[in-house]
């Protein structure tokens, strides 16, 4: 399974009312650690975890503590420093050396479930909001959830969560948003690693292919759904407003610029198209577009500089320049080994 939360939300749902269930989330953090504060995680009463919120180390001792807000039904804050002789995670040589504060709350019918099941239905459907939890030393358990207007500016969707003191109690403040979704132009054989590793990601997937001997199910069973209406027509489709991202792997230089033309004006973030530069000039050319005129920047030759020559390594190539384009990053490395590679090669 993936992490993201609307995957968690989907084993807690049906089984809501069956078992008593914890949400732990970490509220803040000092130093190098795994999570950020808002990563969530779900805890129930067989011991099923769902989710992370340390590589796997601390995970054991989190249900433990799980297991005393299940039976005391109020909330408890736990903290656990990697650099401390005298923590759990130091005795252990766990963790990644910071600390991290975790609050743990009951997830009661008495309290509304805490809101997850309206947070869960807004997610399932590409919406997104505010989720706010009260970060309480007294026990007390309180969430609220705020809708968001659905906007094309990922911004809010990149927001940074927040502690904030209000009324003399204080509250963690964290945006929700759906996973990526995208849309995938093309279903040959080279897009099957690029579905496949998209969804590992958690990410929705939506792929688009006109052709009768392309875009079969047999071959793209995690696919959340295949199109084969015309091109002119795809913005049409009910998802098209949730796209957030496309990679353009037609191999047809007619379908690609076609797609380029029907994407224009979207929401989409990131616009990926398959092949050298000088097809990229071919293809805009086919569309009439100039490439300095439009309107979703076209990243084309596709992809970081990974080496990569097989279709796996490609799509992995592709999905993390995409990752790093929604998420904000820079896609580079973070220790320089890189560079010292290139000065030595």
């Amino acid at each position: 399974m993936n992490n993201h939360l609307t995957e968690l939300l989907k084993h807690w749902y049906p089984r809501r009312d069956e078992h008593l269930w914890v949400l732990a989330t970490v509220y803040k953090t000092v130093g190098p650690c795994y999570r950020r504060a808002g990563a969530m995680m779900l805890f129930n009463d067989l011991g099923q975890q769902f989710g992370l919120l340390s590589g796997g180390c601390l995970e054991a001792d989190i249900q433990r503590q799980a297991s005393r807000v299940m039976q005391s039904k109020q909330t408890l804050t736990v903290s656990y420093d990697g650099g401390d002789e005298d923590d759990i995670a130091f005795q252990l040589g766990i963790g990644c050396g910071g600390t991290v504060h975790i609050v743990l709350q009951p997830i009661l019918a008495e309290l509304h479930y805490l809101h997850l099941a309206e947070v869960q239905e807004q997610l399932s459907q590409g919406g997104m909001g505010l989720y706010s939890q009260l970060i309480a030393t007294d026990g007390a358990v309180e969430n609220r959830w705020e809708i968001s207007q659905l906007s094309t500016d990922r911004s809010t969707q990149r927001s940074s969560p927040e502690l904030i003191e209000k009324n003399n109690q204080t509250w963690l403040l964290t945006h929700l948003s759906p996973p990526p979704h995208l849309l995938v132009i093309g279903a040959g054989v080279d897009a099957q690693p690029v579905v496949q590793m998209a969804k590992t990601l958690g990410w929705t997937v939506t792929l688009w292919d006109s052709r009768p001997a392309n875009g079969r199910r047999d071959y793209f069973m995690s696919a959340d759904q295949i199109l084969h209406q015309p091109l002119n027509e795809l913005m049409e489709h009910g998802s098209a407003i949730h796209w957030n991202a496309a990679v353009l792997m037609s191999h047809n230089l007619q379908m690609d610029a076609d797609a380029i033309k029907a994407l224009q004006g979207s929401a989409i973030g990131y616009l990926a198209l398959l092949g050298p530069a000088s097809r990229k000039q071919q293809v805009l050319a086919l569309a009439q577009l100039d490439e300095k005129e439009l309107s979703i920047p076209l990243a084309g030759p596709a992809g970081l500089n990974l080496g990569a020559e097989l279709p796996e390594g490609i799509a992995l190539s592709i999905l993390a320049e995409c990752h790093a384009v929604l998420h904000g990053a820079t896609a580079q490395s973070l220790n320089g080994v890189l560079a010292a590679v290139s000065e030595t090669s």
